[in-house]
């Protein structure tokens, strides 16, 4: 794989530019401009080559039809405020749009075209669509690392028609999590949650005989506390799911992994309720877990303080509401703590971990804050994304 950095001649080159600017908009006004955030030093990259650049990305799942509500128009009006340049939005039909169509005079540098996902032929990676896309550029840059385990044509197939090459947050994406799957500085620790643990089972297998400690919290935990003989009352919770539990305890054995989940909990009526901390033999039958208590706090705490690396994906509770954020908000501090005397590396990565760490001013406090999700973890579980593959 090879970085656009490492391009010597990309002088007044149109640059095909893959970005992820899936952005969450209510009513047209974008409400978290992080993934805008993290493209901005390769287009300011590019712009001081005096390349020109043909953005493509997409929002939402138009399903290859012209969804007016899922337009990129709001996004290209922040990109315009963030790099205090004119940015054209190209609407008409891109399988009629030609090279010459896109700059007009010497002064455009960067043109966008419509949502990439109105089109059909995106998601079906066809390859004459890419090729058409192709025929608009010099050169293609993927920096869409977050979508790269799709093989979608504007980011596999493209590779065929046009010299390839990864964009600066790409590389960034890449080199984090090399860090702490294969160039890893032990003792290593996953802080790991989200609701179902079918969908991360693969990651943790993976992931068990690299590290050193695996830490199971949120709604996933609650299939471990259930396992363990325990009521969990109205609890979120997967049914069969004792084989794969019975699976992870297995190898965790075996690998010389310790694994670690909730030795109290903090439980309410319902996700609106008055938060109690409890032992775990004590739940009612009306009530749900919602947070981790402070005893399993101070024992994630006291795992931190011994690690030099950590992974953390997915918040220990229902952080949306305060009164059950606690646990993720000192796991948090903790990381940061130890981050600012640079005592361990962290990563970051998911929706919800991102969201929380947003919420608490947090991230530039991490050593990196991978905004993919889908792609952050088939990475984890070892997957070949078609992304990186096609740059290979």
């Amino acid at each position: 794989m090879k970085s656009i950095k490492e391009e010597e001649n990309i002088n007044n080159k149109k640059i095909l530019l893959r970005l992820d600017l899936n952005v969450p908009l209510l009513e047209g006004e974008i409400t978290d401009t992080t993934r805008i955030d993290k493209i901005l030093p390769t287009l300011n990259f590019l712009t001081s080559q005096n390349a020109k650049i043909i953005i493509i990305s997409h929002v939402g799942r138009p399903k290859g039809k012209v969804v007016n509500e899922l337009s990129l128009r709001p996004i290209c009006k922040d990109l315009e405020l963030k790099l205090s340049q004119n940015i054209k939005l190209i609407s008409k039909d891109v399988k009629e749009i030609n090279s010459q169509d896109l700059f007009n005079n010497n002064d455009e540098k960067i043109v966008m075209l419509e949502n990439i996902r109105f089109y059909p032929e995106e998601e079906k990676n066809n390859p004459q669509f890419a090729k058409h896309l192709a025929t608009l550029a010099d050169i293609y840059v993927n920096d869409a690392f977050s979508c790269s385990h799709r093989a979608h044509a504007s980011i596999d197939q493209i590779t065929n028609f046009l010299p390839s090459y990864s964009g600066l947050q790409f590389d960034l994406e890449v080199s984090a999590l090399k860090k702490i799957t294969s160039e890893i500085k032990k003792p290593i620790t996953c802080i790991i949650g989200g609701s179902k643990i079918s969908t991360k089972i693969n990651i943790i297998k993976n992931l068990i005989p690299k590290f050193d400690n695996i830490i199971i919290v949120g709604g996933m935990a609650n299939n471990i506390i259930k396992y363990l003989g325990n009521n969990i009352g109205k609890s979120i919770q997967e049914e069969n799911s004792d084989l794969v539990i019975k699976e992870i305890f297995l190898l965790s054995e075996t690998e010389h992994c310790k694994l670690t989940y909730p030795e109290d909990i903090v439980v309410g009526k319902d996700l609106n309720g008055k938060p109690q901390i409890k032992e775990l033999n004590e739940i009612s039958s009306d009530e749900m877990i919602l947070d981790i208590g402070p005893k399993t706090i101070n024992m994630i705490n006291n795992i931190i303080d011994e690690s030099n690396t950590i992974l953390w994906n997915g918040p220990a509770g229902y952080f949306e509401n305060p009164s059950f954020a606690n646990g993720s908000v000192e796991i948090a501090k903790k990381i940061i703590e130890k981050n600012k005397s640079n005592k361990i590396y962290s990563v970051a990565g998911g929706g919800d971990t991102v969201s929380l760490l947003n919420n608490l001013n947090a991230i530039n406090d991490f050593n990196f804050i991978s905004t993919a999700g889908g792609a952050f973890l088939e990475y984890l579980e070892g997957k070949e994304l078609p992304g990186i593959k096609a740059l290979n």
